[in-house]
């Protein structure tokens, strides 16, 4: 067992890697560390499932490999955890509602082979959002995941990946992997503090993941580093036969996820406030032009962009809502109906609210889905990546209607709706020592231009010198 005062959770999973190929850590070491602190740490309640047995026996392989002269990637032996919805066989899948308890799935993800392909060890599934329908990560039935920073006050996780973000900020594993349908990935990494990539549609495979909607759908990593998300991505990242959508995307886009960050040659385009789908709070936005001015005296150009009259940011946020809604009715709605079924009645009525919706609004929305995808990939040409707020204030006290934190979805859903790629970024602390945060984005396909320049976004900014403080939890 290592020391308990050694840092190793809250290094970079890369780091840990690296650290494990040298010989100084053992995979073995390192996953009873994390499997210490995730036992240690239940009041968190980041985890669904900890896979525990399986993760010991992974860790050897890797030490075994590793003493044979075998290395299967950057990240040999490093510890990660998936959301509930990422199919494990022989393992629970409630997808965040009691309806589910005693599912056992049947197949494994293309994701997690390929993760467990790469010498990762598996530790376990993290909760999430009953049917990952909500940005908050509250889940009424199952138990909301904590987040970390603050533990006098129940404060929204993020959601709809809630455990995976709550993971990575209390250092119960480096790196996880989420999904984000509308801001399901960054919602969790900006109230939490961290990096939550969202890759463009197509570029992961999501085969063998349970859905919400076949559209929107996409895996992407929570992660502390701009560096860690992209590489988890580019071992991620490509065609997959099971997932029609991986196989529409060039091969020169996943390709270039590989290779390293460069400089970038055009301005970061920041989307004019009076385009904002939400308003911020006066603290958010003192913050965001603190921002703003930080990365003008790091030197990076930045130029205000107005979007074409046609591209509406907060009609593209309301259409994302639909789309998701009626595909959501598809897979739940019989479901949603049966009153026996426990599910928590926020959730309920958002699923048959999109019962309501009639076919001939669903195929509007994704006829100005193809539209606007062509026009916003048009309108950035010149532009770096688009830089607008991820949040309209920090993480709030939890609320039973679970409305407190709409703001979140406005400013998150159209880069689901645009299938860009989309990454948020911690960019420090408010006054009361919680986490802000800014998103990027480009066009679909554009995925390696947009972790260039958040790589120097991030560099301009620094990264967090702060982690929350986990006595209370124990840790």
């Amino acid at each position: 067992m290592l020391k308990q005062d050694v840092a190793l959770h809250f290094r970079d999973a890369l780091q840990i890697g690296l650290e494990i190929r040298q010989g100084r850590l053992s995979a073995r070491q390192v996953a009873t560390y994390f499997l210490d602190r995730i036992e240690r740490a239940a009041g968190l309640n980041a985890f669904s499932v900890i896979t525990a047995e399986r993760a010991l026996a992974q860790a050897d392989a890797a030490d075994r490999l590793l003493a044979a002269g075998i290395v299967l990637g950057p990240f040999h032996g490093v510890p990660v955890a998936v959301k509930d919805s990422v199919q494990w066989e022989g393992t629970e899948a409630t997808l965040g509602s009691q309806s589910r308890v005693g599912k056992i799935s049947t197949e494994t993800a293309t994701v997690l082979r390929s993760l467990m392909a790469q010498g990762m060890v598996v530790l376990g599934k993290t909760k999430m959002t009953e049917f990952a329908f909500g940005l908050s990560g509250q889940n009424l039935t199952q138990g909301t995941a904590r987040n970390p920073w603050d533990a006098a006050v129940a404060r929204a996780p993020g959601g709809s990946s809630s455990g995976s973000g709550v993971a990575v900020a209390a250092g119960l594993v480096p790196i996880a992997l989420g999904g984000d349908t509308g801001g399901s990935v960054r919602a969790p990494a900006t109230l939490n503090g961290l990096v939550g990539y969202k890759p463009s549609s197509g570029m992961i495979s999501g085969a063998g993941s349970l859905p919400l909607s076949e559209t929107l759908d996409v895996l992407g990593p929570i992660a502390r580093s701009v560096a860690d998300a992209r590489q988890l991505a580019a071992v991620l990242a490509g065609p997959d036969i099971a997932d029609p959508s991986t196989l529409v995307l060039p091969a020169a886009c996943v390709a270039a996820l590989r290779a390293p960050a460069a400089p970038i040659h055009s301005p970061i385009a920041v989307l004019d406030a009076q385009a904002w789908p939400a308003t911020l709070d006066s603290a958010t936005q003192l913050n965001w032009q603190g921002t703003l001015d930080r990365l003008q005296a790091a030197g990076l150009e930045v130029q205000t962009w107005t979007p074409p009259p046609a591209l509406s940011f907060a009609r593209m946020a309301e259409d994302n809502s639909t789309v998701l809604a009626y595909e959501a009715y598809r897979y739940y709605g019989e479901l949603a109906a049966d009153s026996r079924q426990a599910l928590w009645s926020v959730v309920r009525d958002r699923i048959l609210a999109g019962g309501m919706i009639d076919s001939a609004s669903y195929e509007a929305a994704l006829q100005r889905r193809r539209t606007d995808m062509q026009v916003f990939a048009q309108a950035m040409q010149g532009s770096a990546a688009l830089l607008m707020p991820a949040c309209d204030q920090v993480a709030q006290a939890l609320d039973p209607e679970d409305v407190r934190h709409a703001g979140l979805g406005k400013l998150l859903r159209p880069g689901n709706f645009l299938g860009a790629a989309a990454i948020s970024l911690p960019t420090g602390l408010d006054e009361q020592g919680l986490p802000t945060g800014i998103q990027l984005m480009t066009p679909r396909g554009h995925d390696s231009a947009l972790l260039d320049c958040a790589h120097l976004v991030e560099q301009a900014l620094g990264r967090l010198s702060r982690h929350p403080d986990l006595a209370h939890w124990g840790l």
